[in-house]
């Protein structure tokens, strides 16, 4: 029990971070200071970093936002819209809220960056998120990520808790 009130208290902090005007900028992430609470060790930052300037973009600068997107997630392991449609070089802000009653997360990322982090989740399931690439939201929660898309080409996002993104829960951004 306490394991889980632990893990919920962690998960909250993303969105916290959000009302207290962060805004999914993640400025901790790309200055490279200490991991984010909820991490289970110092080397998974580094990984994380790595995957801030990857194929399907970078943390985007809240100042040339586009754009806000909102995204819902639920318990039916959708997430709604499922289907998004971007321009290359765009900045947009996702307004994401957990409808749901269990934590869910959105990572961005190209298809292999998902997969590859889907299985590191499977190993470390209470892993909790404040990268510029993803949150984990605790239910009820709210929060948001500002994303900088690359090329044009297809995006993944997903949610990572083990089982979810299995039962469906993908949605896919084409950047054009």
């Amino acid at each position: 029990m306490n394991k889980l009130i632990c893990t919920l208290a962690l998960s909250a902090l993303p969105a916290f971070a959000f009302a207290a005007g962060d805004h999914g900028s993640h400025g901790d992430a790309k200055a490279g200071t200490a991991p984010a609470a909820g991490h289970a060790m110092a080397g998974m930052h580094e990984m994380h970093n790595d995957m801030h300037a990857s194929l399907a973009g970078m943390a985007g600068d809240a100042s040339r936002v586009s754009r806000t997107i909102a995204v819902e997630m639920d318990d039916t392991m959708r997430f709604t819209p499922g289907d998004l449609s971007v321009k290359a070089g765009e900045t947009v802000r996702f307004f994401i809220v957990n409808k749901g009653k269990v934590p869910h997360e959105m990572v961005i990322g190209t298809s292999e960056e998902i997969a590859e982090h889907a299985e590191m989740m499977k190993k470390m399931p209470g892993m909790a998120h404040k990268e510029a690439n993803q949150i984990t939201l605790a239910p009820g929660q709210r929060g948001g990520i500002v994303w900088q898309f690359g090329k044009a080409g297809t995006v993944t996002y997903a949610c990572l808790v083990p089982g979810h993104k299995e039962a469906g829960m993908v949605g896919t951004v084409e950047v054009h």
